[in-house]
């Protein structure tokens, strides 16, 4: 039985995640369920996968929450930072599934590489801003980080999970579906409104990747994560 902790479970990673544990359960058990500060959906999550502990990062949330966590006798404990981050370091952690968006998940996931877990990596912006020192870290803790967001994934499953892409591959080209102004004239560019550029096409997700795909940062964001986690030339 492998013993998970979900970074981000109230977003479309975490909720996945979620789905595959619910079909599996002879296979994973869920020890953390950590989110930044979505009350209502940590508490239904718990109710039904009844994790060991709670964390979110919003204080005020996290108060409201273990009150309602009281109210109905659940044997989950909702924890501080600083227990958090001892939890994912600790032996009832084997798998760490990191959802949480931007660099605010920087600093679970060092603990976890930090600590010799097997990282699923759904969070781009901690490669792009410290990818040199996670891989150090991963060597020298004997962790294993694996990309899952949909792009990267299937980078690395095409390269069997060889890190090293120095003798044989040629290019890497990174998929993208042009977000929601891929046919907008230019000219229009300028009218564009914030709700326009929240609303994708195709995937419904937070306000700042919705953003960045639209303007397609997100893709720079994905060159820079691939240079890291697939040891390539950025030319490539």
């Amino acid at each position: 039985m492998k013993k998970v902790a979900i970074l981000g479970s109230t977003g479309s990673i975490g909720t996945s995640t979620l789905n595959v544990i619910e079909a599996n359960p002879d296979v994973f058990s869920i020890t953390l369920l950590a989110a930044q500060s979505n009350i209502d959906s940590i508490f239904e999550q718990s109710k039904k996968f009844s994790p060991n502990y709670l964390y979110l990062n919003d204080d005020s949330s996290s108060s409201q929450l273990r009150s309602k966590i009281d109210s109905i006798n659940l044997n989950t404990t909702v924890v501080d930072e600083e227990d958090y981050l001892k939890i994912l370091a600790s032996d009832e952690v084997d798998i760490v599934v990191a959802g949480i968006v931007g660099v605010a998940g920087l600093k679970s996931i060092h603990k976890a590489v930090s600590a010799g877990k097997r990282v699923l990596l759904a969070n781009k912006e901690a490669y792009v801003v410290a990818g040199e020192l996670l891989n150090e870290l991963a060597e020298s803790n004997n962790s294993t980080i694996f990309p899952i967001d949909s792009e990267h994934s299937a980078i690395h499953q095409c390269l069997s999970g060889k890190t090293d892409t120095s003798g044989g591959v040629r290019k890497i080209t990174l998929t993208g579906s042009g977000g929601p102004f891929l046919n907008r004239n230019l000219k229009e560019f300028e009218h564009i409104t914030p709700e326009e550029a929240v609303n994708h096409p195709v995937w419904k997700m937070g306000k700042k990747i919705s953003v960045d795909s639209a303007t397609m940062m997100n893709k720079g964001l994905e060159i820079i994560e691939a240079k890291w986690l697939f040891g390539i030339n950025r030319k490539k």
